[in-house]
């Protein structure tokens, strides 16, 4: 039996699916043909096909595929990235400074878009006759000003 050279690649959380994983090591062009290869069994997790393309593969899983052999390990993260996870405030802190004081009523940014009441039409047309196009087709739509299309 040939042995296989193994791959690590770094991922952040554990656990990554298998679709995502093969995407990530360039063992395939896009989900959609990671989604494929699993689906028809061409990929091996830890020894065994496996069909799932959402399958939770956890540090230390071996994924086998097209001659090519993977194992997820966790990246280490870096002093930088490590200080600015710590700097920054967690989700309900963010919120917390974020919420405005709701205790005076909304008020509309443009005063004339919130005064914007229709008026009344004339009919300074009654009594005239209206001459139409010959084509109905060629009609504007009274709410858009645009002719109408037909195929």
């Amino acid at each position: 039996m040939e042995e296989i050279e193994v791959l690590v690649i770094d991922v952040d959380a554990e656990p990554i699916e298998l679709c995502k994983l093969l995407k990530i090591a360039n063992l395939v062009g896009g989900g959609g043909e990671a989604k494929m290869v699993i689906s028809e069994g061409y990929v091996y997790l830890n020894g065994e096909v496996e069909y799932q393309k959402r399958k939770k593969v956890y540090f230390e899983d071996i994924v086998q595929f097209n001659g090519e052999a993977i194992m997820p390990m966790l990246r280490e993260a870096s002093e930088d990235e490590r200080l600015a996870a710590e700097q920054a405030p967690s989700f309900n802190e963010a919120v917390a400074n974020n919420q405005k004081d709701n205790s005076e009523p909304f008020k509309p940014k443009n005063k004339a878009k919130a005064n914007n009441k229709k008026k009344p039409k004339s009919n300074s047309n009654k009594g005239k006759s209206a001459v139409k196009d010959k084509n109905p087709a060629a009609e504007k739509n009274s709410r858009t000003g645009r002719k109408s299309i037909s195929f």
